[in-house]
């Protein structure tokens, strides 16, 4: 079994869809501290012609609370929203494939019982995963793995593929220098890197931006253009 595990985000680049889909499950790491100033809340989208920062108000934000402890601001964010789908239709009015991609979103962020941004946050990468027509297989760790929250970073990680059996793990290019492939083949396990591989496509007429929210390549893209995205990546 081939399993990757990461914090939830919302509405993420692109390469978090690559992890997901190289795996045979994914684990959200809901239960870990949520990161102040991180994507956790937050990523960029294009509005004329340059990366915007949006981001979810948080209620009393703090790095000592855990991601699915960390609540949304109900009420700025009922603010926040209006003025983010507002944001979203004058940006990609003319883009392709607006008219889904909004209604994707809207349907998204109108979701009433969510308070947590951990909910929002997997509710919109489960989102996407529906709207390309691909099932993916997922657990949260606060339900499945809380008993090994006291273990360090990389020791957990490893339980945690341990008691999936699984023979692979694969972490993002960002934790080369925080984890010891070594370490990981003392339990039979192979860890690898993934490295997004360089994805471009049309922006309207504008100079490409890279890295943006996942929104962005969905306006832009056909379902059959993303899913052969999601394959345009290299392990390390």
């Amino acid at each position: 079994m081939k399993l990757a595990i990461m914090q939830p985000y919302f509405f993420p680049y692109i390469g978090y869809f690559q992890l997901i889909y190289a795996v045979d499950k994914f684990i959200f790491y809901d239960d870990v501290n949520y990161i102040k100033g991180g994507w956790i809340n937050r990523n960029k989208i294009l509005v004329n012609k340059i990366e915007y920062l949006f981001t979810i108000p948080i209620k009393n934000p703090s790095s000592y609370k855990l991601i699915n402890q960390t609540e949304v601001c109900l009420e700025k964010y009922q603010i926040w929203k209006k003025k983010f789908l507002n944001t979203l239709r004058l940006s990609y009015k003319k883009a392709p494939y607006f008219e889904e991609i909004f209604s994707l979103v809207q349907n998204t962020v109108n979701v009433d019982n969510l308070s947590v941004i951990s909910e929002i946050a997997v509710h919109s990468v489960i989102n996407v995963f529906e709207y390309l027509d691909i099932k993916i297989k997922y657990e949260l760790s606060s339900e499945y793995y809380a008993n090994n929250k006291e273990l360090t970073k990389s020791s957990r990680l490893i339980d945690i593929c341990r008691m999936n059996k699984a023979e692979t793990y694969i972490n993002p290019i960002g934790g080369i220098k925080l984890y010891d492939k070594n370490e990981f083949r003392e339990y039979g396990i192979e860890l690898k890197f993934l490295k997004t591989k360089d994805i471009i496509y049309k922006q309207f007429d504008n100079k490409f931006i890279s890295n943006l929210s996942i929104i962005d390549v969905m306006m832009f893209n056909s379902k059959d253009e993303i899913r052969k995205m999601l394959n345009e990546y290299e392990l390390l």
